[in-house]
């Protein structure tokens, strides 16, 4: 029997996936109105291609890359361009946008079918996934083409899908692979195909037993592809700890995984780029997690990209009573909200309500004890404790020597703290006052 895959250190909180893992995902009513962000990527942010008063169709480009690390933004909707200004983001910031009121008629240009897409040459297929506009869907939102082009010096012989979806609540990885297994492996053909690569691995936590047994029957034919069972530990899908798990290879510090051989993409990435190299679609809908025990009626939404989360809100029946904290994304990594004015974005994988029972202040906190708790877990090995201490005290160059920049905010530390320090952001606050 093959022995589970894991990485050292981590965390078990309470994971509560059981609230939707169950539910199939449903497509979200059509908006009236969307905000669609120019920067919904890591990178430099798309210049617009529209003008106020236009019509525009779905899947038409609104926003143009403006770097080699960048990507296009589409319209997810039909109708007129109203406003293109600066919107409140879920990140916090305002950011430039391009407002559509929809028509009602949901018309879409035309996609360019490839009935032959595995047919197709290297550049052929990494210009569609640019065009499409498609990024990292695990959170980074890291242009996806980009990431497909490693230099020359770094080979890859490894494609691993991420499909651990270790944070807690969020279920959509898990449902897209129960009910999207055969394009998910589509997806990564063409990933492997890509990158000259014969090898390919899937990776699942345990806790997820009937996405096990679907992609498992998809690749039981593909002996250059893999499925490989992940222990439930939080942050099991972090790149370099799924690296560690399914290969054995260790990212060195300040290092990238094309430095160990390996491109790590999430599945539903994978979703999104068979669809566009086989379909012609580009990126303007995503599965999101609408759950926690703050939601009347907790949903896996298949929800148009710019859709206002008060509206995706209303559509599972709004907050109870005693809803206290809205976080866009899991709860060890995503962004509180003070409005839910706005909208979901490519990066957006879930939308968490919590009630004053299950949530934690992080208001009041106190001196570090020295316990070492959060040096136990870390799962990259550092110390977070003298981390936040120094960035506290506002010491901030000398965090570079405990190596701050390999810490990915996982929010561990956090966790396990018993003074209730508020450690990544600590950690961020260090990384804005120092360069890498």
């Amino acid at each position: 029997m093959v022995k589970t895959a894991t990485f050292e250190r981590g965390i078990h909180p309470e994971y509560q996936k059981e609230i939707t893992s169950n539910k199939p995902i449903t497509s979200a009513q059509l908006p009236v109105r969307v905000v669609i962000p120019l920067s919904q990527h890591t990178g430099a942010p798309a210049k617009p291609e529209v003008n106020l008063g236009d019509e525009v169709k779905r899947g038409q480009l609104i926003g143009s890359p403006s770097g080699f690390v960048s990507a296009p933004v589409h319209a997810s909707i039909s109708g007129k361009v109203t406003a293109i200004a600066e919107f409140l983001h879920p990140s916090g910031r305002m950011i430039s946008s391009v407002v559509i009121e929809s028509d009602g008629k949901d018309e879409s240009i035309s996609f360019k079918e490839n009935v032959d897409y595995m047919s197709l040459g290297v550049e052929e297929i990494k210009a569609i996934i640019k065009d499409a506009g498609i990024v990292g869907l695990g959170g980074a939102a890291f242009p996806t083409n980009v990431k497909l082009s490693p230099p020359k010096e770094k080979p890859i012989d490894t494609v691993i899908l991420n499909g651990a979806e270790c944070e807690p609540y969020l279920t959509a990885d898990h449902r897209l692979m129960v009910e999207h297994p055969r394009e998910i492996v589509g997806g990564l053909e063409i990933i492997m195909k890509t990158l000259g690569v014969n090898k390919g691995y899937i990776g699942i936590e345990e806790n997820k037993p009937d996405a096990l047994e679907k992609m498992r029957e998809v690749v039981s034919k593909e002996s250059n592809i893999e499925i490989r069972s992940l222990e439930v530990k939080y942050p099991q899908g972090a790149e370099k700890m799924l690296i560690k798990a399914i290969k054995g290879r260790e990212v060195p510090s300040r290092g990238l995984p094309m430095d160990v051989g390996v491109v790590v993409q999430n599945v539903g990435t994978a979703l999104a780029i068979y669809e566009a190299v086989k379909y012609g679609k580009p990126l303007i809908e995503r599965v999101v997690t609408v759950t926690g025990k703050g939601i009347k009626e907790p949903k896996n939404l298949m929800v148009r990209i710019g859709t206002l989360i008060s509206d995706v809100v209303g559509q599972c029946g709004g907050l109870v009573d005693g809803a206290v904290k809205v976080i866009v994304g899991g709860p060890m990594m995503g962004f509180a909200q003070w409005s839910l004015d706005v909208p979901v974005v490519k990066g957006t994988s879930g939308i968490l309500v919590l009630t004053e029972d299950e949530y934690v202040s992080s208001e009041e906190y106190f001196p570090c004890i020295r316990c070492g708790n959060c040096i136990d877990v870390c799962p990259m090995g550092l110390n977070p404790s003298m981390l936040s201490i120094l960035s506290e005290k506002g010491r901030y160059e000398e965090t570079k020597e405990y190596n701050l920049f390999d810490c990915f905010e996982c929010g561990s530390c956090a966790f396990v703290c018993p003074a209730n320090r508020p450690m990544v952001q600590f950690m961020r606050l260090a990384k804005s006052m120092v360069k890498p």
